[in-house]
């Protein structure tokens, strides 16, 4: 008897792109159905990419324009936004009229400063259709914005480094590379680790994922600084030092006080290339190795002996971005300078700092690093900004000093916020004090392709495409493609891109061609494309039909601060001195009590309410997706435990609260509280809870049922000199949720009054 064979149903279309956690195909079968492929040069795939099409069409996409009832009913105006409100669908032509009725009615009655800008650079991996891009874009034609200044993941980074190093840039963008560090290095000491899930990652894009190989390519020994052991590879040889959350700093000056007790330090190279040893090396008496252990929870011959090891190895000191995402987050990267410098091997091959390997894809990559095509963002007439973690305050407290970075700036009185790209109610902390920021305005503009937490406490919520549905270029930092990101299918809904809905708004008010220039998109991919090539690169037309184009290799070997060693003289440093400045007299001038002129302990606010909340939360970077995006998708949701997201813990600490592997939890201080899952792991020190951040926030009074861990971070910066984001720790307990959980309302849009057909 014959059987019919089985036959796949034949691929009809392949279509390349990219994003920020990797290049990937789209296979298009008959009858619609897509299919997702890894990039055949990727050595190391990333999981997300099985988030793509579960999430594209997924129910909680936003699929017409939509604005609050209350608002449509009552106009502008400070008002409650309950994520539970209804919404009434509109036509494109009436949410335009809207928006742009709102931004003449705000810019003649208050001024442009009025207007906030809101939107962040990690929407799409597109070189066009970047979101904070064009909105800045729009809003500079219109006479500009409020704006804001830095990043969540490294503000305090950015800040400090140009007062120590003179460049934050050549620290963060132009690490020493990975060939180097197999080749040189003896030992890493890796404070924060150098985590897998973060590696999958890069800015722009990334087609050749190879730091996780070069990760476990290792040669040299790693000393692990984390209170998380999964905080680097499996395989990759290793000594754990699992210190308490945020106490990295205290280890740091142990380590420093035995080099200098024991004379392991070099003053030659600390004469030559530093200033300022003096003033820390007085600090220095008072901690030493026991003082630090009774900090950090490391005994205090431990220290002495991974100091010993330092000294007689040629060692790679690397700072993690995470460890600065907290109070006095600055600490942690100037003491690791200063470390390093006391080891003299700074500009040394295999040997010195670096700052975020294993946060990023591309540090110590070694793949080209000029510019990529960019879409021009004009001038903001408007000079008011604020520190980019600093919203709340901002809708909070108008008109109010605060200092930064040896300036005090003032507040501005913001009557209209205009979000594109960006989800606030993942990246801020204490998400109920953003809540209650958000009533402050007269209106609150979103473009989302999904009903985030964002979108529900807006008033006018306009869908967005996703990447999957428009044209783009694609390439990242370091990135060894240029990718064409040719549309794979038609928008979802009503959805539009983010050029087609400003395009809509700048003819209405007036600015059309200023905001165009007359270009479509495909000709301003063709411009941005024919502006950046060189003479010996293939056209657009021969790019495009191409899909890729293979960019030439970095240097294969850099060190960080090469030319500054070999010659401190000719190549200074841009500081003051012209050398690292363990002391910063321009800091110390400042007069900061919690950002002092050297590197300092300073002891958690937080740790006050230890006998109250006895467990440290790692709120870190999620494995499942990046940041809070494709919540939704089919990775992400897989990882859920009872459909909340995971919490977690020693087996110990949940031993002593009656907690099982699979409960449903309820995480709280006084803050706010959110439900999770358990799970139950000895890679955590005992007294540590890590809650992944990203789930969308599902609130209920002070509640988040679906696990966000922002209800429970504090909205404090990490100094007045940077005013960064601080979010990376909090104290919490936990306890057994009884009865039956409230349900997760994240995977459905709120109630909407439909549009008729």
């Amino acid at each position: 008897m014959n059987h019919p064979a089985r036959v796949r149903p034949p691929v009809v279309t392949e279509t390349g792109t990219t994003s920020h956690w990797g290049a990937f195909r789209v296979r298009s079968h008959a009858g619609g159905a897509l299919e997702v492929v890894p990039h055949p040069a990727d050595p190391a795939p990333s999981p997300l990419l099985g988030n793509v099409v579960s999430a594209l069409r997924h129910p909680a996409r936003v699929a017409a324009p939509a604005v609050r009832r209350s608002w449509l009913e009552h106009g502008p105006g400070p008002r409650p936004r309950s994520a539970d409100e209804e919404f009434v669908e509109i036509g494109w032509d009436t949410a335009l009229d809207l928006v742009a009725g709102e931004l003449d009615r705000v810019r003649a009655g208050h001024g442009n400063e009025a207007i906030f800008g809101g939107s962040y650079g990690w929407a799409s991996a597109g070189r066009f259709h970047h979101a904070q891009s064009q909105l800045h874009r729009f809003l500079n034609t219109l006479g500009g914005f409020t704006s804001s200044r830095g990043s969540y993941s490294i503000g305090a980074s950015l800040v400090l480094l140009p007062h120590v190093v003179g460049d934050a840039e050549a620290v963060l963008r132009r690490a020493s590379t990975w060939p180097t560090i197999h080749a040189e290095t003896e030992l890493v000491v890796a404070f924060g680790g150098m985590p897998e899930k973060n590696v999958q990652v890069t800015s722009g894009g990334v087609t050749r994922h190879n730091t996780l190989g070069h990760l476990r390519a290792l040669r040299a020994r790693v000393a692990l600084v984390s209170p998380n052991r999964a905080d680097l590879p499996d395989g990759v040889p290793a000594d754990w030092y699992p210190v308490l959350p945020g106490t990295d700093v205290a280890l740091m000056l142990g380590l420093a006080h035995t080099l200098l007790a024991e004379g392991l330090h070099d003053q030659a190279f600390l004469d030559r290339y530093t200033t300022g040893l003096d003033t820390f090396a007085r600090y220095l008496r008072g901690h030493d190795a026991d003082w630090a252990a009774g900090v950090c929870g490391i005994p205090a011959g431990d220290i002495r002996d991974l100091a010993r090891r330092m000294a007689r190895s040629r060692t790679l000191v690397t700072v993690t971005w995470s460890l600065q995402r907290a109070e006095y987050g600055e600490q942690p990267v100037w003491a690791g300078l200063a470390l390093a410098a006391m080891l003299g091997q700074i500009g040394l091959p295999g040997g010195g700092f670096g700052h975020g390997y294993g946060s990023m894809g591309d540090v110590g990559d070694t793949g080209p690093a000029g510019r990529l095509p960019y879409l021009p963002q004009g001038r903001n007439p408007v000079g008011t900004f604020i520190p980019v973690a600093r919203i709340a305050d901002m809708l909070l407290c108008p008109g109010e000093s605060y200092d930064y970075n040896g300036s005090v700036l003032k507040y501005p009185d913001i009557r209209l916020v205009y979000w594109a790209g960006g989800n606030p109610f993942h990246h801020h902390q204490d998400l109920n004090r953003l809540r209650r920021a958000f009533t402050r305005p007269d209106t609150v503009v979103v473009h989302e392709p999904f009903w985030t937490a964002t979108a529900r406490h807006a008033d006018i919520v306009l869908p967005a495409t996703l990447p999957l549905e428009r044209d783009d270029i694609g390439g990242g930092r370091r990135d060894t493609h240029l990718i064409a990101m040719r549309r794979a299918t038609g928008p979802y809904g009503q959805a539009r891109d983010d050029y087609a809905i400003l395009a809509g708004l700048a003819e209405r008010l007036g600015v059309l061609r200023e905001f165009t220039e007359g270009r479509t998109t495909r000709e301003w991919l063709e411009h941005l494309y024919e502006t950046w090539r060189t003479g010996d690169q293939p056209s657009f037309a021969r790019f495009w039909a191409a899909g890729e184009l293979e960019l030439p290799p970095g240097p294969q070997h850099e060190t960080l601060f090469a030319d500054f060693r070999a010659d401190p003289v000719a190549n200074p440093l841009p500081t003051p001195s012209g050398r690292i400045e363990i002391f910063s007299r321009t800091v110390a001038g400042f007069g900061y009590d919690d950002c002092p002129g050297h590197p300092v302990w300073r002891e958690p606010a937080e740790w006050r309410n230890l006998p109250r909340y006895p467990l440290r939360l790692i709120a870190n970077q999620p494995a499942t997706r990046l940041h809070s995006q494709l919540d939704v998708g089919a990775v992400s949701r897989a990882a859920k435990v009872a459909g909340r997201e995971p919490i977690e813990l020693h087996p110990g600490d949940a031993r002593a609260r009656g907690i099982r592997a699979g409960d449903v939890v309820r995480v709280f201080n006084d803050r706010g509280a959110c439900l999770a899952g358990a799970v139950l792991t000895e890679a955590l020190r005992p007294g540590v809870v890590r809650l992944a951040t990203g789930a969308w926030y599902d609130p209920d009074g002070d509640l988040c049922r679906h696990g966000n861990p922002n209800v429970l971070t504090a909205d404090r910066p990490a100094s007045r000199l940077s005013q960064g984001c601080a979010g990376h720790h909090a104290l919490v307990e936990v306890e057994r949720w009884h009865g039956d959980p409230p349900p997760v309302r994240v995977l459905t849009p709120p109630p909407l009054v439909r549009c008729a057909p």
